[in-house]
């Protein structure tokens, strides 16, 4: 029995899992580095089980890849490379690239080897990013673009990019928009890290001069790029609904994991679980009001209960989402909703982080030795981590579009309710106002 067929429903998976069971049990080993042990997580077809089998995954429907996922973090192997290439741009090649394209970008994002980012939103162009003002113009078998991207994750850490810029300006908005994947360590690309409220800069912005793309990496055909980006959008909201368990270990040439010891990234994921600077979560944060002495509080426990019955019901929704497809159902919007629902939880827990921590909440240590001082005046275990946390939560209801592209979304493309005014998907882009 295939893979493909082993997907098929539930009962299948104890056969699928023990194969899965067995081949962890012959092949992790410690010792490996990083490199080697997702090389041979590749070959395996167990790195990325749900994609088609003839592009280095098994043909698994959602349902079954994540139990794959579980099952690997189960063992205390170290998790697959995961990050924008595995969750973005993998899958969205597997739509609309062609089989070049699959064959020269796919095996750098499923070995590790590459780490992608998105430069989709400009300083102009942000809600509304089919206004984006970067420019591509054809020069002979390459694309040389020019412009500036503005909140890009993980920047720094990227040797690749998804990249959306205009290629015709003569038409509306949405129909001069192409899609490329472009390298990212070339002369012409500048990355300057954004430092954030909270003390971190995964954000950057990306300034771009006369960089150069190749002709064969434009993904979807030219002007086709704004319903590949929607690809590209639909694959990042139903993660940010929702994601399985990460790596520790950071993909690409540039976070220097590659050739680290296997066992060491898989322990310091283990140590770690949990106890991230992430938006804060129930576990967090009933343990932060047991630590705090406030889980007598009436208030605060039923802001718990609020938040426990929110993280339920998203949890069900994803269970309910992975049921249809497994059935070859789809529900209109449903990334979209549990976008929506998983930011609603993040703001609760944002919330309740303050109110627990009371005046200690407005001390936040931006570098190890602050941040201890902090923690030791304050008499909180761990406040940095959490205050930290809890800023960050004000992230996520913005990027991936915002709640309010989310509503608009759903209110137009699934309840068919009347489009919001505008002339500019009917006039040429270079005859658009411009800021």
């Amino acid at each position: 029995m295939s893979a493909a067929t082993a997907a098929g429903g539930g009962e299948h998976l104890g056969p699928l899992l023990d194969d899965l069971r067995r081949w962890l049990g012959d092949n992790w080993d410690p010792d490996l580095t990083v490199r080697e042990w997702w090389e041979r997580l590749a070959a395996s077809g167990w790195s990325q089980p749900q994609w088609p089998e003839e592009w280095f995954g098994k043909g698994l429907d959602r349902a079954a890849a994540a139990a794959v996922s579980r099952t690997i973090a189960e063992s205390g192997a170290l998790a697959p490379p995961g990050g924008f290439g595995t969750s973005m741009a993998g899958p969205t090649l597997l739509v609309h690239g062609t089989d070049d394209q699959r064959r020269r970008h796919l095996p750098g994002m499923v070995t590790g080897t590459d780490a992608f980012c998105q430069l989709f939103s400009e300083p102009n162009a942000g809600s509304d990013l089919a206004g984006l003002q970067t420019r591509a113009e054809r020069d002979g078998n390459e694309w040389v673009v020019n412009g500036q991207k503005v909140w890009t994750s993980d920047a720094r850490m990227a040797n690749k990019a998804m990249l959306l810029a205009r290629t015709n300006v003569d038409v509306p908005k949405h129909a001069g928009i192409s899609y490329f994947i472009i390298d990212m360590d070339q002369a012409g690309i500048e990355v300057r890290p954004l430092r954030e409220m909270t003390g971190r800069a995964f954000f950057n912005e990306v300034f771009i001069v006369d960089a150069r793309v190749r002709a064969d990496d434009l993904v979807g055909g030219e002007g086709n790029g704004w319903a590949v980006a929607n690809t590209t959008l639909a694959f990042e909201r139903a993660l940010s609904g929702g994601g399985g368990p990460g790596s520790a270990a950071h993909p690409g040439p540039v976070a220097g994991d590659l050739d680290r010891r296997a066992g060491d990234l898989a322990s310091e994921r283990r140590a770690t679980e949990g106890e991230s600077a992430g938006p804060p979560t129930l576990g967090r944060l009933l343990a932060l009001a047991r630590r705090a002495g406030r889980t007598a509080d009436p208030v605060v426990r039923q802001e718990l209960a609020r938040l426990y019955t929110l993280e339920r019901l998203n949890a069900l929704t994803s269970q309910r989402a992975i049921a249809l497809q497994s059935s070859g159902a789809d529900l209109p919007g449903l990334p979209n909703l549990a976008k929506m629902a998983q930011n609603h939880a993040m703001r609760l827990g944002r919330h309740l982080t303050f109110s627990i921590l009371g005046a200690a909440a407005t001390l936040h240590g931006y570098d190890p030795g602050p941040a201890r001082r902090v923690e030791a005046a304050t008499g909180v275990d761990g406040l940095t981590r959490e205050v930290e946390g809890a800023l960050f939560a004000t992230a996520p209801p913005i990027y991936g579009g915002s709640d309010q592209i989310q509503r608009n979304i759903v209110g137009e493309r699934v309840l068919g309710l009347p489009r919001e005014p505008g002339q500019d998907r009917h006039v040429a882009f270079r005859d658009l106002p411009k800021n």
